[in-house]
């Protein structure tokens, strides 16, 4: 789950506190505003990087998620209302996968730049010289 969530879930519960009811439209409209910008603007700063760099965001990534989980374990451990409650732990399960799936994500990664150790010793130098002497020997 994105921090853009936990903002749209604080305005929902901000409004239900203050009236026990639904959301205002005036606080839903400033919700789904501040939730479209945030999907833009981060359409716009992931779609900008390099390849180079893919790993090291997936790392940065995978921390923010982590933060997530946090807001995620205080909504369900609220006890403010059923629905809070429910919401709340899906987005434990949801964040959680993120968190797992990215690292192993860039463990993969990283493991595609690690230089393999040679199986058997000397067994490119032995087809090295095999080439060089040609059919004859």
């Amino acid at each position: 789950m994105s921090a853009e969530f936990f903002i749209v879930a604080a305005f929902i519960e901000e409004a239900a506190a203050e009236n026990n009811s639904v959301m205002s439209p005036e606080l839903f409209i400033a919700a789904l505003y501040v939730f479209a910008l945030a999907a833009f603007l981060g359409y716009q700063v992931i779609s900008r990087v390099p390849p180079l760099l893919h790993t090291p965001l997936m790392s940065a990534t995978n921390a923010i998620s982590a933060i997530s989980i946090v807001g995620a374990l205080v909504t369900a451990g609220g006890a403010y209302n059923r629905t809070s409650t429910i919401l709340g732990f899906i987005a434990v399960i949801a964040a959680s996968i993120n968190v797992v799936g990215g690292f192993m994500i860039t463990d993969r990664m990283l493991r595609m730049f690690r230089k393999k150790p040679p199986s058997e010793k000397g067994t490119a130098e032995k087809v090295a010289a095999e080439n060089t002497r040609g059919p004859r020997g």
